[in-house]
């Protein structure tokens, strides 16, 4: 009786240290996994910056409009 009790001792011994070794093993690869993907998130982010917008309209500076007489000229 005495030797079933320390087998089945040493078997649920045993287990348990295996559970836990399986238990951080998986919390070690999720948390490798989700620091990968959070780094990857970040360097996409990092590169895609927003595109500034303009308030005003771009007046073209070189353009000029004047009347000779003739007609309206446009000089572009």
């Amino acid at each position: 009786m005495q030797n079933i009790r320390a087998f089945f001792l040493a078997v649920s011994g045993i287990a348990v240290i295996a559970l836990v070794a399986v238990l951080t093993a998986s919390l070690t690869a999720a948390f490798a996994g989700m620091l990968a993907i959070f780094t990857g998130i970040r360097l996409l982010s990092s590169r895609l910056k927003p595109v500034p917008v303009r308030a005003t309209t771009a007046k073209p500076e070189n353009m000029r409009v004047w009347n000779d007489g003739r007609g309206t000229i446009i000089d572009l």
